[in-house]
């Protein structure tokens, strides 16, 4: 048996797709032509699409129809070397390059190269926020395959084997998060039964101040200060995460609006996931010398020996204030809100420091369990997606 290495575009026939104006509305509506994204391709099998075009708007634009079976890969940003098969004729936009079958190298084999190359692919991204690669680049691709289909198929056939057994796994794996999940609820919702009375939380803080709309980049200059941004937000955690700053400059006045106090909570006012919206931080001493943007809240406690920051954090992430953020958060354009006057009607129970206290230890008891077993866990599944690249590096290689 012998092996050769020749770029995909010797190989196969490619070609990308294209985007009917979104300025025309007759492209659109009513449209029953699948049109794919990049976003949609996730390793597998594609039998419907997010979006739809008309026939006028496929003969107006660069789209065209991709045919069942057509392997896809994906060109631009984070989706970059994602690929899926069509399982329906459909066309794609721009960002997504269409491979076709060739007599020679079968595309199942294809695409598992492919998703072995991925990192290579990445690597060679150009441009900024989106970076992307072209079809050149993609055509440029050195392919290492064997001259017989039958011996192809047989590698094909090794990897999905252990891939299957590999996928059960990790479907346990998620599974024993899912069920952590349902163990965290479980804590912080048994964990606020007990109170002596009930507050609106806009009677026990400042009123709360939107953060900064400033442009903010890198790098750190002498004159600026670093802004805590979504990203920065753990929500896991309930902490800061400095790892990844952006900076922008503030007079002092900015400063003073925009400053931070140890046990401030920066909470997630407007998200596209109604699950981030409401998560929250707290601020410690370390992050004191930061301001925050604007898609972030500052809220500050009044008495904290009335009200407890750490008691306060908890109970944000509580099954009953989830409850009331998801019911109150308003969507704009696939963007959910909540406001200074919807997140200051929140009840809070409350009961003497003491108890606050004790039931803060308590919760940090039973998660620092969840935290453990799910740090566990996620080391594991970081694992098997090592495996699954050990595992197409050996089929490459000859070696299954």
């Amino acid at each position: 048996m012998n092996w050769k290495k020749e770029p995909l575009g010797k190989i196969c026939k490619t070609t990308s797709g294209g985007t009917p104006s979104r300025k025309n509305q007759s492209y659109y509506q009513n449209g029953t032509i699948p049109w794919v994204k990049s976003g949609e391709l996730e390793n597998n099998i594609i039998t419907t699409s997010e979006e739809f075009i008309t026939e006028e708007g496929l003969l107006n634009s660069s789209a065209k129809i991709f045919p069942a079976g057509t392997l896809l890969i994906a060109l631009y940003g984070a989706t970059i070397g994602k690929i899926a098969f069509l399982g329906i004729d459909a066309a794609t936009n721009q960002a997504v390059c269409g491979i076709f079958q060739n007599e020679n190298v079968s595309l199942k084999y294809l695409y598992y190269y492919l998703l072995f190359q991925r990192p290579n692919l990445i690597k060679q991204g150009v441009g900024g926020a989106q970076p992307n690669i072209s079809q050149a680049i993609l055509k440029k691709t050195e392919v290492l395959y064997p001259d017989s289909i039958r011996e192809q198929q047989r590698i094909v056939s090794n990897i999905e084997k252990l891939f299957s057994e590999l996928d059960k796994a990790v479907d346990t794996l998620k599974t024993t998060k899912e069920q952590l999940e349902v163990y965290r609820q479980a804590v912080m919702k048994d964990a606020f039964q007990e109170k002596e009375s009930i507050i609106r939380l806009g009677d026990a803080i400042e009123k709360p101040r939107y953060g900064t709309s400033k442009k903010c980049d890198y790098p750190c200059t002498a004159n600026s200060t670093a802004v805590l941004r979504i990203p920065n937000i753990d929500t896991k955690n309930g902490r800061v995460d400095s790892s990844d700053l952006k900076y922008a400059e503030f007079n002092e006045k900015e400063l003073e609006q925009l400053s931070l106090k140890n046990g401030d909570i920066l909470i997630i006012r407007s998200n596209g996931s109604i699950s981030l919206v409401g998560s929250s931080a707290i601020i410690r001493k370390c992050d004191t010398d930061k301001t925050y943007a604007g898609y972030l809240m500052r809220l500050r406690i009044l008495n904290k020996e009335k009200l407890l920051p750490q008691y306060l954090l908890y109970y944000l992430s509580s099954p009953d204030a989830r409850r009331y953020i998801e019911s109150v958060a308003k969507s704009t354009s696939g963007v959910n809100n909540i406001n200074s006057q919807e997140i200051s009607k929140l009840c809070v129970p409350l009961s003497s420091i003491e108890k606050q206290e004790k039931t803060v230890a308590e919760i940090e008891m039973k998660l620092s369990v969840y935290h453990e077993i799910e740090k566990s866990v996620d080391t594991v599944l970081v694992q098997a997606d090592a495996m699954r690249q050990s595992i197409l590096k050996q089929a490459f290689e000859g070696a299954l």
